[in-house]
């Protein structure tokens, strides 16, 4: 992101009442109890197996660990993983 739109980014969402997420383009990640974890806004998968799953995001890598992961949905900018999820880090680059 360039710095004219760093600096441009905080007055559009003090105009239109956007949430930062949106505007940033940030991921979201969503986790229901130890059983999904839903991630928005990634920017492709690096590392797929039944205890792993790291993705990429914009400033750096979201990794979920656990066991039993099954990839219930996957589209281009957003999926849903199901298993025993055990620990979520981001990883900067």
């Amino acid at each position: 992101m360039t710095k004219k739109h760093q600096r441009f980014l905080p007055w559009v969402m003090n105009q239109f009442a956007l949430p930062s997420d949106i505007v940033s383009d940030m991921p979201r990640i969503t986790i229901l109890g130890q059983l999904h974890v839903y991630v928005e806004n990634h920017k492709g998968l690096i590392v797929y197996s039944d205890t792993e799953l790291i993705v990429k995001a914009n400033t750096g890598m979201i990794k979920i660990s656990g066991t039993g992961f099954v990839l219930k949905m996957m589209l281009p900018q957003e999926l849903l993983l199901e298993g025993k999820v055990k620990d979520v880090s981001y990883i900067t680059s």
